[in-house]
């Protein structure tokens, strides 16, 4: 399966890689594969379509990013049957998630392009 660094994720979604980090490490997200400390995490696509749906709902919904990665969760599980979720009140929410994962995926190709390569190995011998 593909996944994804951290700064490639971060080019994807225009947000600071630092910023994107300290949401992973706060927050639990299915997709996010964490080895060992030491060892870069990687995102599957899935978990990057995940964070741009929370991003757009916080957004749009001026609520917190901790709010809004339940809300992308449960939007993004709920593939079919009744559109949207009940989020109390009368109140349903729905997205269209064919039309979101299009447009990550777009950007994911381009990022994958532009985004930093984390370096590899020991740093070079200054004399």
């Amino acid at each position: 399966m593909r996944a994804y660094t951290v700064a490639t994720t971060a080019v994807t979604l225009k947000m600071p890689a630092k910023w994107l980090d300290n949401v992973l490490s706060q927050h639990h997200l299915d997709g996010v594969i964490k080895l060992r400390q030491g060892v870069a995490r990687k995102l599957t696509p899935q978990a990057v379509v995940t964070l741009d749906v929370a991003l757009r709902l916080s957004r749009a919904l001026d609520t917190s990013i901790p709010a809004a990665l339940q809300l992308a969760s449960r939007l993004l599980q709920q593939r079919s049957g009744e559109p949207g979720i009940d989020a109390g009140e009368g109140l349903r929410i729905s997205i269209d998630v064919r039309q979101i994962e299009a447009d990550v995926m777009e950007r994911l190709a381009h990022a994958v392009e532009i985004a930093p390569s984390p370096r590899r190995g020991r740093p070079r011998r200054r004399t």
